[in-house]
C-alpha cells in the first residue's frame, strides 16, 4: 500500500467475543492478528474471562486492548447500574428496550436479561473511536452486539460459525441476519442453511483457512502397520471432550479393533466429558493404550500431528442440535501430511474428499469407524497417499489469506 492510498485514520472495530483468550478458538485469534497486521484497530470485548490455563503464541502477538464485560450481572452491580444510567440517555434506548422485550417474550430466560445488561455496559464504556461492532458467533455475542449497536446507533456485523447457528432458534437467526449490515460464515453447509431461512443474501462464504506460515510441511513417517507391539501405529485426535465430537463412538470403535493390530491413541483437549470418557476406556479394556493430554498450546498440537500416523475425529450432532462446522484441527492435521479419518457430516466433506484426501464414515457408526481404522492402521501406503493428497489440498485451497483479504475489504482496509 502506498502512502497516498493509506487511509488517514485506521478503521476501528470492536470485536465482541464470548470468551478471550480460548485455546479452542485459534481461528478467531489468527484472524484478529492478521487484521491487525493490515492496520485494523481492534478492541476485543469479551463476555467471559478466560478459563484455559494455557495460551497460544498468537495470543501474545495480538496488540488489541481488552474490555471484559460483567460475566454475571450480580457480580458487578454498580458497573451495571452505571451502564444503565448512561445508556438510558442514548437516543436508541427506547427502541432497544422494545427490541429486547420482543426477544424476551419468546425466550424468557435469565440469559436474555444478562445480554441486555452486558450491552448497557458496553454502550456506556465503548471508547468513542469504535464506531462498528462485529460479533464472532451470532448467538450470545450477536445479542450483545445487536443491543449495543441499537443503543449507540452504530452498524454491527457478524461472523457465524457452528454452535451459534445450530442452537439458535430460526426466528432469532432470521431477525439478526436481517438486522446486521453484513455477515460471513465459514462453510458452504452454513450458507445453504441460511439460504433456506431466506437470509443468504446477507451472508458471504469466507473459509477460516489456516496460517500456513505457522504450519511448515510435514515430515516423512515410518511405515508402521500395526504388526509390531513395540512400535504401534500412533492415532491422534484433538478436540474438546463434548458430545458433538463423538469420542464415545471412537472409543467403541477402538475397542472393536482386531487384537493383533497394535495401536496407541492420544487425545488432546479439555472438556466436561473427559472423566466419563476415561471411565468408558477402562470399562472397554483399552485404557492402557490411551494418553489423555488435556488442553495444549498450538505448538504442542503441531508437534503431536508430526509424530502421529493417523488423525481421527468422529464428529456428529448432539442432542441439543449442536454440531461442528468445518473443524480447523482437520486442516491443521492435513497441513502436516497426516492422513485423516472423519465423518461424512456437516461441512467436513468440503475439506475431505472420501478416498482421495482422507476417509469418511457415517456419524454415530462405530462399526464403520472401526473398519476404517483397521484398514488405515494396517496400510501405511494408503495413509501416505491420503496424507499427501490432503496436504496438497489444504495448501492449495485453505490458506487463510483469501479470507483475510475479504474481511479486510469489508472492514474498510486496503488490499495487502
Amino acid at each position: 500500500m502506498s502512502v497516498s492510498d493509506a487511509p488517514a485514520v485506521a478503521p476501528a472495530v470492536a470485536f465482541v467475543l464470548k470468551g478471550y483468550p480460548r485455546l479452542s478458538e485459534t481461528f478467531i485469534a489468527q484472524e484478529i492478528e492478521a487484521l491487525e497486521r493490515r492496520s485494523l484497530d481492534i478492541l476485543i470485548v469479551s463476555l467471559r474471562h478466560p478459563t484455559d490455563k494455557k495460551r497460544h503464541p498468537v495470543h501474545d502477538r495480538i496488540q488489541a486492548n481488552l474490555l471484559y464485560l460483567p460475566e454475571y450481572l450480580y457480580q458487578e452491580p454498580l458497573r451495571v447500574l452505571r451502564g444503565w444510567w448512561r445508556a438510558r440517555k442514548l437516543p436508541g434506548f427506547g427502541e432497544t428496550l422494545k427490541l429486547w422485550w420482543r426477544d424476551m417474550l419468546r425466550d424468557p430466560t435469565p440469559n436474555r436479561g444478562r445480554r441486555l445488561g452486558q450491552a448497557l455496559v458496553l454502550a456506556a464504556e465503548l471508547p468513542a473511536k469504535y464506531r462498528h461492532l462485529h460479533a464472532h458467533f451470532v448467538h450470545t455475542p450477536g445479542s450483545v452486539a445487536r443491543y449495543a449497536a441499537h443503543l449507540l446507533g452504530l452498524p454491527w456485523t457478524a461472523s457465524a460459525h457452528a454452535r451459534d447457528l445450530w442452537i439458535t432458534p430460526d426466528w432469532e437467526k432470521t431477525e439478526k441476519f436481517n438486522d446486521c449490515r453484513w455477515a460471513v460464515t465459514c462453510n458452504a453447509h452454513n450458507v445453504a442453511h441460511l439460504n433456506q431461512l431466506g437470509v443468504g443474501n446477507k451472508v458471504t462464504l469466507v473459509y477460516h483457512g489456516i496460517d500456513l506460515d505457522r504450519f511448515p510441511p510435514g515430515t516423512e513417517r515410518p511405515p508402521r502397520d500395526g504388526a509390531d507391539p513395540a512400535d504401534p501405529v500412533r492415532l491422534l485426535s484433538v478436540g474438546r471432550a463434548v458430545e458433538k465430537k463423538g469420542y464415545d463412538i471412537l472409543l467403541q470403535a477402538l475397542a472393536a479393533l482386531p487384537a493383533d493390530l497394535h495401536w496407541h491413541f492420544e487425545h488432546i483437549g479439555g472438556g466436561p466429558k473427559l472423566p466419563q470418557l476415561q471411565q468408558q476406556a477402562s470399562q472397554l479394556g483399552i485404557a492402557g493404550r490411551i494418553a489423555w493430554r488435556g488442553a495444549q498450546a498450538q505448538a504442542a498440537v503441531i508437534e503431536a500431528c508430526r509424530n502421529a500416523d493417523l488423525f481421527v475425529l468422529a464428529s456428529r450432532k448432539d442432542k441439543d442440535g449442536d454440531m461442528d462446522g468445518l473443524p480447523n484441527v482437520l486442516m491443521e492435521a492435513q497441513s502436516q501430511g497426516l492422513a485423516c479419518l472423519s465423518t461424512a457430516f456437516s461441512a467436513i466433506p468440503e475439506l475431505i474428499r472420501d478416498g482421495e484426501t482422507g476417509l469418511l464414515v457415517p456419524p454415530d457408526d462405530a462399526p464403520a469407524l472401526s473398519a476404517a481404522l483397521a484398514r488405515l492402521i494396517a496400510d501405511p501406503t494408503l495413509r501416505q497417499r491420503l496424507g499427501t493428497a490432503g496436504e496438497q489440498r489444504v495448501r492449495g485451497h485453505f490458506s487463510m489469506r483469501a479470507g483475510i483479504d475479504e474481511l479486510a475489504r469489508r472492514f474498510g482496509l486496503q488490499a495487502a
